[in-house]
């Protein structure tokens, strides 16, 4: 015999995985915003220093992406165990794309700064999208 469908464990577990999911974006987005700033050091008479730091905080913001990808994810496969919402999937596939290609190497300071600020940008609306799904998800209880 199968098991039985609990529509408020299935509603609670997405909210845990959204959850979990918007603490690795706030994560990457704590990162990035260091790295932004970091990288303004470099760009107007940076050092050594300053330099290796913006590397470091651009590494950790893309360990956290990849966590948040990954945590998105799960975060989607949730949502599709609910059987009467399927207005909240989420689309992931445009989330943090920019991660791609991130990380392909650092042509120039200025480019690496836009290409922060696009990252944060998309983290941010990916936050969004995380948060008003898990207030409607939260209204269904």
């Amino acid at each position: 015999m199968g098991d039985v469908y609990d529509r408020n464990r299935e509603i609670d577990e997405a909210i845990r995985a959204g959850e979990r999911a918007l603490d690795s974006l706030h994560e990457a987005q704590r990162q990035l915003h260091s790295a932004g700033n970091w990288g303004l050091v470099d760009i107007f008479g940076g050092n050594t220093i300053s330099g290796i730091m913006k590397h470091m905080k651009v590494n950790n913001a893309g360990r956290y992406i990849d966590n948040a990808r990954r945590d998105l994810e799960i975060f989607r496969d949730e949502l599709g165990d609910i059987r009467d919402i399927e207005h909240l999937n989420v689309d992931i596939s445009g989330f943090l794309t920019f991660a791609d290609f991130f990380f392909d190497g650092f042509v120039a300071d200025l480019f690496v700064q836009s290409r922060i600020r696009e990252g944060e940008r998309q983290v941010k609306e990916a936050i969004r999208r995380v948060e008003e799904i898990l207030r409607n998800l939260r209204a269904c209880r």
